[in-house]
């Protein structure tokens, strides 16, 4: 029995204990949330139900859980329903009904649901300017931004991946100047672009265009090209895919940000003031409002969003979720007030803001790129330990607190190294599965034989993969999935340790032995659905 079938069980009961008792069915949740509790001792699982409803319903908690119990302990599911405290009831589950999680386990799409069904999401992630290759913290929302797409996708969501090209702006005027003084030769610009990256795609602009140097715009257009494909490659080999690259430039060139500044003005979402045109963003949680249309006539940074979402909701996305960088503390107001004025909900517009990444070796900070200069670069940190290791070490972190990767750790095969661990318990159930085939064992058997206490807990630690994965994906934190997938291997490795799945020598395949192939298989299984939700690989050897 899942935890979610088990919550649903628990439901049932109360429903019909309010019922027959005749007390207020209305104080009744739409959902009973179970838990496991921390001491075993305590049972499989434990609600407090009852302490949630006893006083709305006029019942002494105790007293309400006393009941419930008596009406649970009556289910063939429920082995035992004991009352603890002031009115917590711990529940053990019988082993037939544990059995049925190995069922679900084994069965395709276990840990998949359908509760976003319909649901049409706009996710921007990275998004970093094209004037250098993707650093650590682009790297993050790399890994951290496709697990979320995965998650959301794994629960029924339809999720755009998209990237967008910041290729407007004074940033691109800083690069081009920089491609400029590297083709002659001479010091890159004080606001300029450093680092070895940026003669080498000099060099290649004027391979492809002789005559480069005699037009900026030969060297703007074929430069940018050269560093977004740099870029995309670079997301590639990470395992980060995007659906749409968006072009800011296009916007403007499209007419679309004048289009959408007009029709504010014409709606009452601007005002002018000291010749300057304001969004009045402040009606919508902002701390001041914000500048649109500068006294130059020019347009600010924020028309361009204002325009790009008032695209995105004409895609037809029902939310639209940004991950931006610690920089970025003050785009959400804005963003939600963009999209009240454009007609939209302010609250279908979510940010997400990631901290900052420090990457550590000898005990020391790493500074310095191989090829950036002065920023570390995704390269650098996949050069180093590999792609498997920098995704997940950047996942199973939350994006809320800076990190710091020790790459010498992530350089070990121990279980020190978090992503080895994982990969190796997953790799350790495909050896025992190939192990058995040989043998000419079969996984089969009856679910009722697992009564050991260690096959218990890895049963129930199956049993939360699903529940684990929609949490992950309601909060936006895949981060869990992978805290799961490492409690998992613990609770495998101790598993192994303590029940011989394999007979020794020339002992007599049992029926015990095919059934706790089954677990393993089950356990194979939801380790590569946990690692493929993150993007990273599960090796059957190592």
């Amino acid at each position: 029995m899942t935890p979610e079938a088990l919550a649903d069980l628990v439901w049932t009961a109360v429903a019909r204990l309010l019922a027959d008792r005749r007390l207020d069915t209305t104080a009744l949740p739409e959902q009973v949330t179970v838990e496991r509790p921390r001491n075993p001792e305590h049972g499989d699982y434990a609600t407090n139900i009852a302490l949630q409803l006893a006083k709305k319903v006029g019942v002494a908690p105790r007293d309400f859980a006393t009941w419930l119990a008596d009406a649970l302990a009556e289910q063939p599911a429920i082995a035992k329903a004991d009352v603890a405290g002031p009115g917590f009831l711990n529940l053990t589950i019988a082993t037939e009904a544990q059995g049925a999680i190995v069922e679900d386990a084994l069965k395709d799409g276990y840990g998949t649901g359908s509760e976003l069904a319909g649901q049409k999401i706009n996710l921007e992630f990275v998004s970093a300017n094209p004037t250098g290759p993707i650093h650590l913290g682009g790297a993050r929302w790399a890994a951290v931004g496709d697990a979320i797409g995965r998650v959301l996708q794994a629960r029924g969501a339809e999720i755009t991946r998209e990237y967008y090209i910041n290729d407007a702006g004074a940033q691109i005027d800083r690069f081009v100047g920089s491609l400029i003084a590297a083709a002659k030769g001479e010091p890159v610009p004080e606001d300029g672009y450093a680092g070895t990256y940026v003669g080498e795609i000099a060099a290649e602009v004027l391979r492809r265009e002789p005559g480069a140097l005699g037009d900026p715009a030969t060297v703007r257009r074929v430069g940018l090209e050269l560093m977004i494909d740099e870029i995309k490659r670079s997301l590639d080999d990470f395992g980060t895919h995007f659906d749409v690259f968006f072009s800011e430039l296009s916007l403007h060139q499209s007419g679309a940000v004048a289009d959408t500044v007009a029709k504010l003005k014409a709606n009452g979402s601007l005002y002018e003031k000291d010749g300057a045109w304001w969004l009045r963003s402040t009606d919508y949680g902002d701390d001041k409002d914000r500048v649109v249309i500068k006294g130059d006539g020019n347009p600010a940074y924020i028309a361009g969003d204002i325009a790009y979402l008032a695209d995105k909701q004409s895609r037809g996305f029902d939310r639209f979720i940004y991950m931006l960088g610690a920089d970025h503390h003050g785009y959400t107001a804005r963003l939600k007030a963009a999209a009240a004025v454009l007609g939209g909900d302010p609250d279908s517009v979510e940010v997400l803001i990631g901290q900052l990444v420090n990457l550590v070796s000898g005990g020391q900070p790493v500074r310095m790129s191989k090829r950036a200069g002065t920023v570390i670069t995704m390269e650098d940190l996949v050069d180093a330990v590999g792609v498997d290791a920098a995704r997940y070490a950047m996942i199973r972190s939350s994006v809320d607190s800076s990190l710091d990767i020790d790459l010498d750790l992530l350089r070990k095969h121990s279980n020190d190294n978090p992503v080895y661990y994982v990969q190796y318990a997953h790799a350790r159930t495909s050896s025992i599965l190939r192990n058995a085939a040989d043998l000419g064992i079969t996984p089969g058997g009856d679910f009722a034989l697992l009564t050991h206490e260690r096959e218990g807990d890895l049963i129930r630690t199956i049993g939360e993969f699903p529940r684990v994965v929609a949490t992950a994906a309601e909060l936006r934190e895949p981060h869990r999935v992978a805290r799961y997938l490492e409690e998992l291997a613990g609770t495998y490795h101790r598993f192994q340790q303590d029940c011989r799945v394999l007979p020794r020598g020339d002992e007599e395949t049992t029926p015990l032995h095919q059934v706790r192939l089954q677990l393993v298989n089950a356990t194979r299984r939801v380790f590569a659905a946990g690692l493929g939700l993150l993007g990273v690989t599960a090796p059957e050897r190592m």
